[in-house]
């Protein structure tokens, strides 16, 4: 993982609708909640993604966007967030590039560790989470690392 008060790599991806989404593009304008899963529609995913869905206004309210990243496909991306009302983006990264800019891979090649990044919007790490298994501890954390945030201004 990434360390806290680091500048994020920059990054740009393939969204669920087939645009181009950058983290610079960010820059400036928002907070970014940039959280990595394992694979659609799996009951782990299912479960975070929703607890991000369930708790996106608050997050909202620190001027902050959620965007999930996994090596699923435009299509897979589409249809989850379609059949789970997802209110954020999702990027398709196949080839696992952004991933490994991250440090978003486990010991194992296939099993991707649930890790979230919150980042200011001048691009500095201002919180890492990692729970592999705890997966609606994410929230909570993101939360906190937002009112944290909110308070330094």
């Amino acid at each position: 993982m990434l360390k806290q008060d680091t500048l994020a790599p920059d990054f740009a991806g393939t969204l669920d609708d087939g645009s181009t989404f950058s983290l610079s593009s960010n820059r400036g304008k928002k907070n970014v909640v940039l959280y990595f899963y394992p694979k659609d529609f799996t009951p782990g995913c299912t479960s975070q993604a929703c607890s991000f869905r369930d708790n996106y206004a608050e997050i909202e309210r620190f001027d902050a966007i959620v965007v999930g990243v996994s090596g699923d496909n435009e299509d897979s991306h589409a249809s989850f967030k379609e059949k789970h009302e997802l209110p954020f983006r999702l990027i398709a990264d196949r080839g696992k590039q952004i991933h490994r800019m991250y440090q978003a891979v486990g010991l194992i090649p296939w099993m991707t560790p649930r890790v979230t990044y919150v980042i200011d919007k001048r691009g500095v790490i201002r919180s890492v989470i990692r729970h592999d298994f705890r997966v609606k501890e994410h929230v909570p954390e993101v939360v906190a690392a937002l009112e944290r945030l909110s308070r330094e201004r």
